[in-house]
């Protein structure tokens, strides 16, 4: 495959590194390799984790050796990332920057010199893109903070983080989706389930989605969330065209 890396990571996986950036197009092309390899179905490959800028791919060494494995990579003929049309959905995410949720309000304002409101209108303008899951159970590494916005993470990382709980760091924004430890600066807070293990899949959002933040007074957020707990609140998910994104 012209342009990627085989880096050998055990007796079971391989990995396949496409760049070194944090890059709308290297992840296009992370998609594309995996959604292609995912329908040829090969015999001894278990799994796919994609990230950023590579794929890992995890198989039986029993079925399948290291050799045979790069050798069908090499046979295939890829036309990335125009191998498979990509469907993009945009997912809602109604979140509110009430300072009693986003607990870290103050000092962004104060490290970037703007306004609560100003915060609000810049982090809820774009649609983000999903990079990639990781950390936890669907916690969705978002790409396209305004640079304006980029804040360090806690020197500290608080022992507990509730779930919902919207962080920024450097260029990055994400939503915790379980009580977990964490480092980011938290804004905001959705009532939305990122994980529930009792559906399918059991994450709400997946690798190539967007997702644009709505923000929501904390009346609503109280409400919302009551709906949620009792399965009331389906979260808005529509197929977009890419031309409709906001930038």
């Amino acid at each position: 495959m012209k342009g990627v890396k085989y880096r050998i990571c055990g007796e079971g996986a391989l990995l396949l590194e496409f760049g070194t950036q944090i890059d709308p197009q290297l992840n296009a092309q992370v998609r594309c390799v995996e959604r292609v390899l995912e329908q040829r179905a090969l015999k001894g490959v278990l799994e796919f984790v994609s990230a950023y800028a590579s794929l890992l791919i995890l198989y039986n060494p029993l079925i399948l050796s290291h050799a045979q494995l790069v050798d069908i990579l090499e046979q295939i003929e890829w036309d990335i990332p125009s191998t498979l049309e990509e469907l993009h959905y945009l997912v809602e995410i109604p979140t509110c920057y009430h300072p009693s949720l986003g607990l870290d309000l103050e000092f962004v304002s104060a490290h970037t010199g703007l306004s609560l409101e100003e915060i609000i209108q810049r982090h809820s303008a774009p649609d983000y893109l999903v990079y990639m899951l990781g950390f936890l159970p669907g916690f969705a590494y978002l790409g396209g903070l305004d640079p304006s916005l980029a804040v360090p993470r806690l020197a500290q990382p608080r022992a507990q983080v509730s779930p919902g709980s919207v962080g920024i760091a450097h260029t990055q924004t994400g939503i915790y989706p379980l009580s977990s430890p964490g480092g980011w600066q938290i804004i905001a807070k959705t009532p939305l389930k990122l994980y529930d293990p009792t559906k399918n899949p059991p994450v709400l959002l997946q690798a190539g989605d967007f997702v644009r933040y709505k923000p929501i007074c904390l009346e609503e957020y109280m409400h919302l969330e009551q709906m949620v707990l009792k399965g009331h609140y389906t979260p808005r998910c529509n197929l977009i065209d890419p031309k409709a994104l906001r930038g």
